[in-house]
């Protein structure tokens, strides 16, 4: 998934992590959802953090929403 500004590339799966992550669910939760490890999940939150240069999960939601890679009105809590 690109932002608008094309700056920030995801794959679906980091996506779908990063969406579960602004949900406020934890490594294990989200691996439940979405029938991976938990393993896997710290891989991708490694990845998203990276990418997105963010220091922790709280601060990688941030910047998606501020990059217009997660929208306010479609994270359903």
């Amino acid at each position: 998934m690109k932002s608008p500004d094309n700056k920030i590339h995801l794959t679906k799966r980091e996506f779908q992590v990063l969406n579960l992550m602004a949900k406020g669910l934890n490594n294990n939760s989200i691996a439940y959802n979405l029938s991976i490890t938990s393993h896997t999940v710290k891989s991708h939150v490694a990845s998203i953090l990276k990418k997105l240069k963010a220091k922790d999960r709280l601060i990688a939601v941030i910047i998606g929403i501020k990059k217009g890679v997660l929208k306010i009105n479609e994270i359903d809590v």
